[in-house]
């Protein structure tokens, strides 16, 4: 008893030792770090790089680019160097007219019909256009009555005026106030 009692207590010390001279038990190398892994600190919500370039970002404004017409949909006239580079005063009448600032009227003249204006609003220069615009007109009728009675001696004003604004009618913009014949506005449908 003494006999097998020395080797089942000397087997499990020459099993240890044998293991651990045989090199198939290791623990394994312990690594310590001073700070977390990339990995960890996007996970904990660090994110450097994208701080540094808001922080930039703030540092350098840059202006947003707005085209006239949006300005005007917010309320703000465009700048009149814009307007005077890129407009026309006949685009500029064109425009007034799609946003129901100005109508055509039946007699042939432009109309104020600004309570009904869609963006924007009229400003000084855009009533002395209309007002230049309507005397062109104006003009033009009392020229073109000159040159007609020449050959026609009893055509009358009115009748060269509303000869003028059928043919006028066919070209005027799209979606613009158009008065009919009995007074009432409506859009131009194309």
């Amino acid at each position: 008893m003494t006999h097998s009692m020395k080797y089942s207590t000397l087997n499990p010390l020459v099993c240890a030792l044998a293991l651990t001279l045989g090199g198939c038990i290791s623990a394994p190398d312990v690594v310590l770090v001073d700070r977390a892994t990339a990995l960890e600190e996007q996970a904990a919500g660090s994110f450097e790089e994208l701080e540094l370039r808001l922080a930039r970002a703030g540092m350098n404004p840059t202006p947003v680019p707005l085209t006239p017409n949006q300005l005007e949909d917010l309320g703000m006239q465009a700048p009149p160097l814009v307007d005077r580079l890129n407009k026309t005063p006949a685009d500029r009448v064109d425009e007034l007219l799609r946003r129901h600032c100005i109508g055509e009227g039946n007699d042939g003249l432009l109309a104020d019909t600004r309570r009904d204006c869609k963006a924007g609003r009229m400003t000084a220069e855009d009533t002395a256009l209309v007002q230049r615009v309507n005397s062109a007109r104006q003009q033009l009728w009392a020229w073109m009555r000159e040159q007609k009675s020449r050959t026609v001696p009893q055509v009358s004003a009115d009748d060269l005026r509303m000869r003028w604004q059928r043919v006028h009618a066919q070209g005027v913009v799209c979606g613009a106030l158009v008065q009919a014949a009995d007074g009432s506005w409506g859009e131009k449908t194309c």
